[in-house]
């Protein structure tokens, strides 16, 4: 007996205990919650991958690369806990689209959001077309050069889509290879040995050197090794900074741009190459910002909604079920406790939808507690007492707990799998909750209402007719 009343009480400390812990924490500050985007105010974006040019099963790949390429670059502006993920959108009959989701906390200025990300380069490397393919190509460009230009009566020559089209045309001279800044393992500015000629002497040209990982530099020499003789095009942000030939097999995973770079020019490069290249083009389709005082706005509701509930749902159960509703009402602070003290532990970045899924959870919670009480009554009306009501009626409301939690927990699980970032969000703390909820319901409830009750023997009458009016309905 007095060891169930023990755990019992120790089971209460624990809620206590974390309360106070999660009280604490919030009102210095030490260990306040991760809030998310919605919460907090900031930016939003989501960007479309190009996958075209990618093979089916380098596609995830090639997302995770991408990802973490934005990480860094984000990283390195000092944005405090960005959240970058790819995802997978159905197009129904025109398949899927890859699209990558950033949300920047605390940077509410939309332009400087679309900055952060805009500034990092895609570099590419790509070889001359088949011969034939170049002499159609040529043939092109040179019957566009001769068509007759218009020239206004200003003296201006109005060249209309010319300049677009020949820049197209030589283009398509060049196609895609494998290597592309995925594989850049560093980037650092040199020096050419001879430079160019500045008035009465001679001032070094800067350029860019390229040093390739392990995977990069195989890949870069068997496409020097294809192409002697040949020029290999490198192109930054889309556009050809530098069309060296190659003269031999270029073997060690080294390369050098030369693209008549200024100074500035090539520090920025270096700069914004080392902080990540991207391995695939993205485009920006849309656009979020979330103001700092919207988000306390959705704290403060959140905050208001979940404790409306607890207070409504513990008068229900306090005002039905007396001793045993008060017993459940303490079961339900301690989960209270528990989920905020596991929220901050693991930590779980809340979301509006996460305060939705831990508020249905509550209901979850209550659900397990009125079934055992419903089983309890069946038990004292057939002149059980109360021990064994207790003992019995827990028993035999397990099954239906079980099942009930376990198919909710199944489409939590789905919910967090397949979902976006904002189901998942919903999906985890609901799955907690279930998970938690049933640990208090079964233990907590079961001890505190045992250590109330004496076997095989009749409780006092105070505590049996607090018991009866609750249950006797």
């Amino acid at each position: 007996m007095w060891k169930t009343r023990i755990i019992a009480f120790l089971f209460i400390a624990l809620g206590v205990g974390l309360g106070l812990y999660v009280y604490q924490s919030e009102k210095t500050g030490t260990d306040p919650f991760r809030l998310g985007l919605d919460l907090r105010g900031g930016s939003y974006l989501v960007y479309k991958a190009d996958v075209s040019e990618i093979e089916d099963g380098d596609v995830q790949s090639s997302m995770d690369s991408l990802r973490d390429v934005i990480e860094r670059r984000i990283n390195a502006f000092g944005v405090a806990e960005p959240n970058v993920q790819t995802e997978s959108h159905s197009l129904g009959i025109e398949g899927t689209e890859e699209r990558l989701v950033i949300e920047l906390p605390g940077v509410t200025d939309l332009d400087e959001a679309v900055e952060i990300i805009g500034q990092t380069p895609l570099l590419e490397f790509k070889v001359e077309v088949a011969p034939e393919e170049q002499e159609r190509i040529l043939a092109e460009i040179e019957a566009l050069q001769s068509e007759t230009v218009t020239v206004e009566e200003d003296g201006v020559v109005d060249l209309g889509n010319r300049a677009a089209e020949l820049t197209a045309l030589y283009d398509q001279m060049y196609v895609n290879t494998e290597l592309t800044g995925k594989y850049l393992e560093k980037s650092q500015l040199q020096f050419s040995q001879g430079g160019i000629q500045n008035g009465g002497g001679f001032q070094s040209q800067p350029i860019i050197g390229l040093r390739f990982n392990s995977e990069g530099a195989k890949l870069f020499e068997e496409i020097t090794r294809a192409n002697v003789g040949k020029t290999i095009a490198i192109y930054l942000d889309g556009q050809v900074v530098s069309a060296p030939q190659v003269n031999a097999v270029i073997a060690g995973g080294d390369a050098i741009i030369e693209g008549n770079f200024t100074l500035e020019e090539a520090k920025e490069t270096v700069g914004r190459l080392n902080s990540g290249a991207l391995p695939i083009p993205i485009e920006l389709i849309s656009t979020n910002t979330i103001g700092p005082t919207l988000g306390q706005n959705a704290v403060n509701a959140g905050i208001f909604a979940g404790i409306v509930g607890l207070i409504l749902v513990s008068l229900v159960l306090i005002l039905w079920y007396r001793l045993p509703g008060l017993i459940a009402t303490i079961a339900l602070f301690v989960y209270t406790s528990i989920m905020l003290w596991m929220f901050k532990f693991i930590p779980v970045t809340l979301t509006s939808a996460g305060i939705a899924g831990f508020i249905i959870s509550i209901g979850i919670a209550v659900d397990a507690n009125i079934l055992i009480f419903e089983r309890m009554k069946e038990e004292i009306r057939v002149g059980k007492n109360l021990h064994d009501s207790v003992t019995i009626g827990f028993k035999r409301a397990w099954a239906s707990i079980r099942d009930s939690n376990i198919s909710s927990i199944i489409s939590a699980l789905f919910l967090f799998w397949f979902g976006t970032a904002l189901i998942k969000g919903f999906a985890l703390t609901f799955g907690l909750g279930i998970l938690i909820s049933m640990f208090t319901a079964i233990t907590v409830t079961r001890f505190v209402l045992l250590s109330l009750t004496k076997k095989n023997a009749r409780s006092n009458k105070i505590i049996r007719f607090l018991y009866h009016s609750g249950l006797n309905k």
